[in-house]
């Protein structure tokens, strides 16, 4: 299967490229704000809007210069002008957390959307909030909640499960596990091939949802980002641990890869 990232015309401007408005962080997770945002970016996105509480802001903002901040009040008027929603990667499960998940997922009509960690948290005991073009990332943990299962359950056959999980979602659906499986919401099944166990290390998932994320906000269809984004991102993963070694790569590592990945494989 060959993978290639959305063309781009010498008369191409940065506008052009895509909006992604980030819903994420919170006081303890600070981190996942950035990855997911930074990795949004990296891919190519135009934008990134991070909206999160004031804390996070800040620490992001310490980070970096490429993100635009948008306090948590703002999301309806941010929702008017994003092409792509990402929403959930350290979020947390508050109260207030719950009522922004609701909050976006009622304004963004049909923005193409991803959720990852604790959106899915929120999305399975709200099955009511799920947008109509929709991507969930769940690892075996969180395929459990949303099917209300156990993970034994969807690791004894995690083609079936992540069927199940498109079927209930209306979505599609990325499996992360060993050799991700993703689901097209015609329940097409692609197992992705690249990647090692330097992904399995905290952040990494995040940095997957901004990748996916970035590619979405390029026009790409919501199955083939998620193709191509597991692709990417386990590429990611083996040309980071030739330097740094499977055991100690981080996350930050695999968004410094982007680059290469994409210079390598000619994509």
């Amino acid at each position: 299967m060959e993978f290639k990232l959305p063309e781009r015309s010498q008369n191409s401007h940065k506008g052009t490229f895509g909006r992604v408005l980030n819903i994420a962080g919170s006081r303890y997770m600070p981190g996942a704000a950035y990855l997911s945002s930074i990795a949004a970016l990296k891919i190519g996105a135009g934008y990134c809007f991070l909206a999160s509480e004031e804390s996070v802001i800040q620490a992001v903002a310490a980070q970096t210069q490429n993100v635009v901040f948008v306090p948590l009040k703002n999301i309806k008027k941010q929702l008017q002008t994003a092409d792509v929603l990402s929403i959930g990667c350290g979020l947390s499960i508050s109260h207030q957390a719950q009522n922004t998940f609701k909050t976006a997922i009622k304004y963004s009509k049909n923005l193409p959307t991803i959720t990852d960690a604790d959106g899915l948290n929120i999305l399975a005991k709200n099955k009511n909030y799920v947008p109509n073009n929709l991507i969930i990332t769940p690892h075996p943990a969180e395929a459990a909640r949303l099917l209300n299962t156990t993970t034994e359950n969807i690791l004894s056959d995690r083609e079936k499960s992540a069927k199940q999980l498109t079927e209930k979602y209306h979505c599609v659906t990325v499996l992360k596990s060993h050799n991700t499986i993703v689901c097209s919401k015609d329940f097409e099944i692609y197992i992705n091939q690249t990647g090692n166990s330097a992904l399995a290390k905290a952040g990494s998932g995040d940095v997957l949802t901004g990748i996916i994320a970035g590619l979405l906000a390029q026009k790409m269809t919501p199955f083939d980002a998620a193709k191509l984004g597991v692709y990417i991102h386990g590429l990611c993963g083996e040309i980071a641990s030739e330097k740094k070694t499977e055991y100690s790569v981080m996350a930050a590592d695999l968004i410094d890869a982007i680059p290469e990945v994409i210079i390598r494989n000619n994509l």
